[in-house]
């Protein structure tokens, strides 16, 4: 019981609006000591867990990369770049980054993309611009509106793409969970299944992405 104490530290570190990673470590700590390891011990398995899985430390050698680029203008040229084609409308833009997203994530490749990596510093921008480019001066509510939608196009792209990957988490969970049940599927049948769904939840988004450029337009003309 005294294990849960590291439970409780996450709720009342979160609940006193500490910061989550000083709340996470304490919590570790806490935690490990109510089990009767050593501090050297908590460390040792916090080193442990940072060698085995430091994969996943790369996203903090890259979000840096890209703060720098923001900073030197990297979005002001992604604007400026897509401004420059008149014939480019934000919901034709935004269909082809979700059939992107889509493609890349049923391959795997979930990283390659997302919010930090691509729609704040480049995606969003360039919708924006393209817009500007149809529109002239973006209102705050056309412009936020915009960001929101290239938001949810990431999210869309991911969500429906990545399941048809074969060895995505969410396919082997399934399969391990059914398997537990006593239906046994191999995962392959469960990608199969996905593609439908991306299918349709591509076909849904592009339309709605068509209906918003064409409200930005009415908005623009009003």
């Amino acid at each position: 019981m005294l294990t849960l104490l590291g439970v409780a530290t996450v709720v009342v570190g979160f609940a006193v609006r500490l910061n989550p990673l000083l709340v996470v470590t304490i919590a570790a700590f806490v935690t490990g000591l109510a089990a009767g390891l050593s501090p050297v011990e908590v460390l040792e398995a916090f080193g442990k867990a940072f060698n085995e899985n430091r994969f996943v430390s790369a996203a903090y050698l890259v979000l840096p990369v890209i703060g720098v680029v923001e900073r030197a203008g990297l979005q002001e040229r992604a604007r400026a770049l897509i401004a420059r084609f008149k014939g480019v409308s934000v919901g034709p833009f935004l269909i082809g980054y979700l059939a992107f997203r889509q493609i890349t994530s049923a391959l795997g490749l979930t990283s390659i993309a997302g919010h930090a990596q691509s729609i704040r510093p480049m995606v969003a921008p360039m919708a924006e611009g393209a817009v500007e480019a149809r529109t002239g001066e973006l209102s705050d509510e056309t412009r936020q509106d915009t960001r929101a939608m290239a938001s949810a196009t990431d999210n869309i792209g991911l969500f429906f793409g990545e399941d048809i990957f074969i060895a995505i988490g969410s396919i082997l969970l399934m399969v391990g969970f059914l398997a537990a049940s006593g239906i046994v599927i191999d995962p392959i049948h469960l990608s199969l299944w996905a593609i439908p769904t991306a299918i349709v939840a591509f076909v849904l988004h592009a339309g709605r992405l068509i209906l918003f450029d064409r409200r930005l337009r009415r908005r623009a003309g009003a």
